[in-house]
């Protein structure tokens, strides 16, 4: 059975939610508490109390999920669970990919996606910048929508087939939403999220990222890890670390990573971090392949036993 670990990003973090498998693992503890003394916050207190308007802070959510997400996969793997033969993650979660991989060093992950956080942050004004899902239109009518539009809005995650999620100026994305629903669209949903991610308003992002990536060493991963702007696996270090600064500005070709990782032999795939976007997303790209959310521990449980 070739199987696929995915990781998530953004959106699906909500304060608590690793209470259950702190309870079950020190795991979670020691990762937790690593974390915080890398960047100097209590992660521990933030993930397990929020409030939520601290954890949904980008530089604060970033090393939220990362660590939550690698414990989780740690913690699988330490109870029987079946290894990994590919790997990728959605946005954020390509991070988290990386350091499962051996890429990236744990620390250094966690360092890294909080400073990425703080330059997504820096980069657009509050208020300024915007992100919406758009449902049931076509990848290419979106894209032509944003075209037409006078301001910067695009295409920011290609999620799954009839769900894109655009990003750009407040004005810009106002203004494609409201052409996307007389183009036909069944809904289109603003985004509470505080940064435009994956678009040109994170052009400074990514010049301070590739300072901040060449000061890091990157292994080649032990696990193919497919990244999210080409939905290619990558082995060079080099490779890597460019595609980490284009993906900050970049749209997330999320559905085409999950359709290549079936393309090349995967059978099985485990969504690994807090949430289950990814399963909902993986319903919609394609049904025939098996997935599994790890986040909730009785499901997380009852999967493992079925590898005792």
């Amino acid at each position: 059975m070739v199987r696929a670990y995915v990781f998530p990003g953004q959106g699906s973090q909500s304060v608590g939610m690793v209470d259950d498998f702190v309870r079950g693992s020190s795991t979670f503890t020691d990762r937790l508490k690593e974390a915080s003394n890398l960047i100097d916050l209590d992660l521990t207190t933030i993930v397990a109390n929020g409030p939520a308007e601290i954890l949904n802070q980008t530089e604060i959510t970033q090393p939220a999920l990362l660590v939550s997400s690698v414990a989780m996969y740690e913690y699988f793997r330490e109870m029987g669970g079946p290894s990994a033969n590919m790997l990728s993650g959605h946005s954020l979660g390509e991070y988290t990919a990386l350091v499962v991989s051996g890429a990236l060093d744990f620390s250094d992950g966690v360092k890294l996606v909080y400073e990425r956080g703080c330059l997504m942050q820096k980069a657009v004004p509050k208020g300024e910048g915007k992100m919406a899902a758009v449902l049931g239109l076509s990848d290419e009518v979106i894209e032509q929508v944003c075209e037409r539009i006078d301001g910067i809005v695009a295409p920011a995650n290609f999620n799954s087939p009839g769900q894109v999620v655009i990003a750009g100026s407040s004005k810009a994305v106002e203004q494609a939403s409201d052409q996307c629903k007389d183009e036909g669209a069944r809904r289109v949903v603003p985004l509470d999220v505080s940064v435009p991610s994956h678009c040109s308003l994170m052009d400074s992002a990514a010049e301070g990222l590739l300072d901040l990536l060449e000061k890091v060493s990157i292994q080649a991963p032990r696990v193919p890890v497919y990244q999210n702007v080409d939905a290619q696996p990558s082995t060079s270090p080099d490779e890597i670390r460019a595609k980490l600064v284009e993906q900050v500005r970049s749209p997330v070709l999320w559905s085409r990573c999950v359709t290549s990782m079936i393309r090349d032999g995967a059978e099985e795939f485990f969504e690994c971090g807090p949430g289950k976007v990814l399963s909902g997303l993986m319903r919609r790209i394609d049904r025939s392949v098996s997935t599994t959310a790890l986040g909730d521990f009785n499901d997380f449980i009852t999967q493992l036993e079925m590898y005792q």
